[in-house]
């Protein structure tokens, strides 16, 4: 746990990418198989569940330290994390201690076996035996919450200098259903098991926004174009008659979408096809919020299948014949993705998804812009002659999303932010005009710049009108302009609607508080394209 602990401090210390991928790659050479293949699970998400509430360690943590609860709840803002809170309050360890990061992840998990007076004495024993440092992480691993701050990619890289082995297929290797309690880092990373690799997915590529002019690109020759889908990305794979879908938070969906099943039975064997799992109906795609009844559903009804039933919208080909095809150039793995596609039964849940017909930039613009009435967010642009890669790569793949949907709302609530931002509000509810009401439509918390977000908070210190806890009910005063992605009717909300992706894109300083946007401009939002 010290080796783990200092390593978390090496890289918590530092912004440079060589000294964290030096600093992970000389843990993974010295530490123990255990410890480093916990490492490897915590640093691609697979965190242990919370064994301990954060309301019995609260209490636990005021009761060690002789201090009141109310006390420990108010300097817990000001900290602004709760793992480090309760590892600043507590009394210098009294002993030490020899355990390893898989000893102590062992024994958080054991407390979900065993009864309170038990997992207290457990919790206050370890507290008692770690220094401050290892107590933060410690805590963060009793709450779930663990995070490093260390890109999976960043990860990968470091272990393959630990190792040798190559560092694309340490990327496969690493993806897929696996965690501690089922592999070794023997089985993991050192062996290769050909058996491992009939259900895993391959990294995938991943595109960055276009802020450049699009003729900056160069001739349009050189490019495909297709819809950006405002789906779930997920990967298909049919290996031995065996198929699963993979999203790409490396999260198996097989079992939640069964209406791609059949799929399996007319798809060549050796075959994984990347794309985007939508709502689908009558010959097109339905709203993000159809698609979202379905997330995070192990077990799907026979009512929600047929009020929300998907297709894979295919856009590329990885694997065809059991091969390997992601260094061919996309236009060739292109016309070998509408062979495939071309024989299926027009029934089954696949769509190619079409490329567009442009020979200038001027055209593609014309088309991106039409983008929302074909139910998508903008345009992709691949370069015909680009393998497909590993991660998020500038160069040969640009996403180039429509201009957001924006509204003017007044900001009526405020709530302090986590971490670095506890001492600031960032935190807003913003509400429209109805009549003389203002009604409250949504949150945000991005957009504004560190300055904004400290005049902002200065200003709510001052103008509080109530306090609910913390929020705090302010003047209505503030116009900002909100940009969003998309709108749905929602009647869980008092407006009748929700945001996708709200965020602040500007204080609007020059607009007076009655010339905020209405309900019904909401409501005609929301006709036009919810």
């Amino acid at each position: 746990m010290k080796d783990f602990a200092a390593l978390f401090t090496a890289l918590d210390q530092t912004t440079s990418t060589n000294a964290k991928v030096a600093a992970l790659a000389g843990y993974f050479t010295d530490a123990s198989e255990d410890d480093r293949l916990w490492t490897i699970a915590l640093l691609s998400g697979r965190r242990p569940k919370r064994t301990v509430t954060t309301t019995r360690l609260r209490e636990w943590a005021a009761e060690r330290a002789g201090i009141p609860l109310w006390l420990f709840e108010e300097a817990y803002p000001i900290v602004g994390d709760l793992a480090e809170t309760i590892a600043l309050v507590l009394p210098p360890a009294a002993e030490t201690s020899d355990a390893s990061l898989t000893e102590r992840i062992t024994a958080i998990r054991a407390l979900a076996q065993v009864e309170e007076p038990e997992r207290k004495d457990a919790i206050l024993t370890a507290w008692d035996a770690l220094e401050t440092t290892e107590r933060f992480v410690f805590n963060k691993l009793i709450t779930g919450g663990f995070r490093m701050g260390v890109s999976q990619k960043l990860m990968t890289r470091a272990l393959s200098r630990a190792t040798g082995i190559d560092e694309a297929e340490l990327a496969h290797q690493l993806m897929g259903d696996w965690s501690p309690e089922t592999t070794t880092f023997e089985d993991l990373v050192l062996t290769h098991d050909p058996r491992a690799d009939l259900s895993k997915p391959y990294p995938f590529y991943l595109a960055y926004q276009l802020d450049d002019p699009v003729d900056a690109l160069g001739a349009p020759a050189d490019w495909a174009a297709e819809h950006k889908w405002d789906g779930i990305r997920g990967q298909f794979i049919l290996r031995d008659g065996a198929h699963f879908l993979w999203s790409r938070g490396e999260e198996l969906m097989t079992d939640r979408f069964p209406d791609l099943a059949p799929l399996a039975d007319f798809l060549p064997n050796g075959t994984v096809i990347d794309g985007e799992v939508l709502a689908w109906a009558d010959e097109a795609p339905l709203p993000f919020n159809a698609l979202q009844k379905r997330i995070g559903r192990k077990t799907v009804s026979k009512k929600l299948l047929s009020e929300a039933p998907v297709i894979l919208r295919a856009y590329d080909l990885l694997e065809a014949d059991g091969k390997d095809i992601r260094a061919r150039p996309f236009a060739d793995r292109r016309v070998t993705l509408e062979r495939i596609a071309g024989a299926l039964p027009q029934e089954m849940p696949l769509r190619l998804s079409p490329l567009l017909d442009f020979s200038d930039w001027d055209t593609l613009t014309a088309e991106r812009a039409r983008s929302r009435d074909r139910g998508a967010e903008g345009v992709m642009l691949k370069r015909r002659d680009a393998p497909y890669r590993n991660g998020r790569k500038r160069g040969d793949w640009w996403k180039w999303k429509v201009d957001p949907l924006t509204i003017d709302a007044v900001m009526i609530y405020a709530q302090s932010g986590h971490g670095r931002r506890a001492n600031l509000f960032t935190d807003f509810t913003f509400a429209v005009w109805n009549g003389n009401d203002l009604v409250p439509f949504t949150k945000a918390y991005s957009g504004l710049t560190d300055a904004e977000f400290r005049e902002i908070t200065a200003w709510v210190k001052k103008n509080t009108r109530e306090r609910f806890g913390p929020v705090r009910s302010v003047t209505p005063e503030h116009v900002f302009e909100i940009a969003f992605e998309g709108i749905q009717a929602s009647p869980r909300h008092k407006s009748g609607v929700a945001l996708r992706f709200p965020r602040m894109k500007r204080w609007r300083r020059d607009k007076p508080l009655a010339e905020a946007n209405t309900l019904d401009d909401l409501k005609a939002m929301l006709a036009a394209h919810g």
